[in-house]
């Protein structure tokens, strides 16, 4: 049965973004929702919630449907509740009166710890808040469950947490996440819709089975579209060829067939359509300024602490060499962060323990994008990183997917993905050869992240990095280090590690 459906719906804002959609949930669908940033995933969950309206289309839902939404960032109407009042602030007053028990379930059932239900929202960690949020969605029990970018700022742990969540929901309830997280998708989805600005395409497979599908798609039809268009420049070189012999001749035979085959080519030209390429939302470029030092940072076995002094694990001795890529593992509070503030802290300045090459040269980026906090504009950062000609400067940001409207705005109006590009510029204009990257892929859609996949393969700079997306990290690891027991040991394959803190 037929929970929600949309006919011929198109949404156009300065662009179309997405148009002709037909949709149709059912009951216990998990649909995963796939498109680049700034492409419509987080409008179209809005339309199908009914808290926004499409350009054209009807949505037809099911009498009585219950559809919730959790979106990306907290209302701020939220920010001064608590976690626990949040929840519960979803509920309609005469439910929330007698069934706030309700609350109290879902947050046992999402591993919510007890000292955090009282802290208010606007305390709360990014992936707390996310959450926060996914419960507010679910204590009304729905009947569709819409969710937009569920895994950001989540940890492994709390990924695993977040499936198995969504994997004990009633058989009839219908998921439909948008997401860039490709073992998410992969693990909760059974469809795949793929939004596009024309000919959205709908696949009854998880994501990355999807993505072969459709790439195999996208190659048939650009093979049927040369061939056609091959078949309409022949078409056109026989009428030309024929038209010339019938004026001539003065044959009127060869003048009807010279309309006729002009008319086929313009017919096989006007139904002739070449595959869709998916415009970027802006490259993300890096580079290596290069050392000859074989071993760019040297640990000696240091104690990794909290702000208050407290041990959360020893390194033992440990190098980083030229080239290695190293991600660092562990479960939430284990300390990850930590060292990457101890590292950069050591780069900066004097440390006994930790020590860089003389030639290394650091490029950094934590998961809050704090390093664009030094700017007013993308225009400002990019002319204070690098001594660029007001020309280059343009053209660098159009490149990162930041137009020229957008170029001289505030940082606060960019969306999460031209902030995330923004910092990757950045990076690159800095030229280091080591880079210290925290959750560096937040916020960056799927084409981001295999685009910052490959530049740092490519261009074989060294780098630490800390990463809940496991795709990236399958990717990127030429090493892995993993913080087990207060220890850091380093392991060959972080496919069982993954497993272990998915299960946690």
């Amino acid at each position: 049965m037929s929970l929600i459906s949309a006919k011929d719906l198109s949404l156009t804002r300065s662009e179309t973004l997405f148009a002709g959609l037909d949709l149709s949930v059912s009951k216990g669908d998990r649909l995963g929702l796939v498109a680049a940033n700034g492409r419509g995933k987080s409008s179209l969950l809005r339309i199908l919630a009914g808290e926004e309206d499409a350009t054209s289309g009807t949505v037809v839902r099911a009498r009585g449907l219950v559809a919730a939404l959790a979106p990306q960032d907290p209302p701020e109407h939220l920010l001064p509740l608590s976690f626990y009042d949040a929840v519960r602030d979803a509920l309609a007053a005469e439910v929330a009166e007698t069934e706030s028990w309700r609350v109290d379930i879902l947050l046992d059932d999402l591993s919510v710890p007890e000292e955090l239900r009282g802290r208010a929202v606007g305390e709360l960690s990014g992936g707390w808040q996310r959450t926060m949020l996914l419960a507010r969605a679910a204590v009304v029990e729905p009947d569709l469950l819409l969710l937009d970018e569920p895994t950001n700022h989540l940890d492994i742990g709390r990924i695993g947490a977040l499936e198995r969540f969504l994997a004990s929901l009633p058989r009839d309830c219908a998921v439909i996440a948008a997401s860039h997280d490709r073992a998410f998708l992969d693990d909760t989805s059974t469809r795949t819709l793929f939004l596009r600005p024309a000919e959205s395409e709908d696949f009854s497979l998880p994501y990355s089975r999807a993505l072969e599908a459709l790439e195999e798609r996208d190659a048939a039809r650009d093979r049927q579209f040369r061939n056609d268009m091959r078949k309409v420049k022949a078409l056109r070189q026989q009428a030309a060829k024929l038209k010339n012999i019938g004026i001539n001749s003065g044959s009127d035979l060869l003048v009807v067939k010279t309309k006729q085959l002009s008319e086929r080519a313009d017919k096989l030209e006007e139904s002739a359509r070449p595959a869709h390429h998916e415009v970027t939302s802006g490259a993300i470029r890096l580079t290596n300024s290069g050392t000859h030092a074989k071993a760019l940072l040297a640990i000696g076995d240091t104690a990794i602490t909290t702000p208050d002094g407290r041990l959360l694990f020893r390194t033992g001795k440990l190098w980083i060499g030229n080239g290695d890529r190293i991600a660092l593992l562990g479960a939430n509070g284990t300390g990850k962060t930590r060292m990457v503030d101890r590292v950069r802290s050591a780069l900066a300045g004097e440390d006994p323990d930790i020590r860089g090459a003389a030639s290394l040269k650091l490029g950094y980026s934590d998961q809050a994008l704090s390093q664009l906090a030094a700017f007013a504009t993308p225009w400002d950062a990019v002319k204070r990183s690098d001594k660029l000609t007001d020309h280059q400067a343009r053209a660098q940001l159009a490149v990162a997917g930041i137009d020229i409207d957008a170029q001289n705005a505030p940082l606060a109006r960019l969306s999460g993905g031209q902030r995330a590009r923004l910092a990757m510029l950045l990076l690159r204009l800095s030229r280091p050869n080591f880079y210290l990257l925290d959750e560096p892929t937040n916020h960056l859609d799927i084409d981001g992240q295999t685009m910052l996949e490959g530049e740092l393969i490519e261009h074989g700079a060294a780098c630490l990095l800390v990463s809940h997306d496991r795709t990236f990290v399958s990717s990127v690891a030429t090493r892995v280090w993993v913080i087990s027991g207060r220890r850091l040991i380093e392991v060959d394959d972080p496919a069982p590690v993954f497993e272990r803190l998915i299960a946690e």
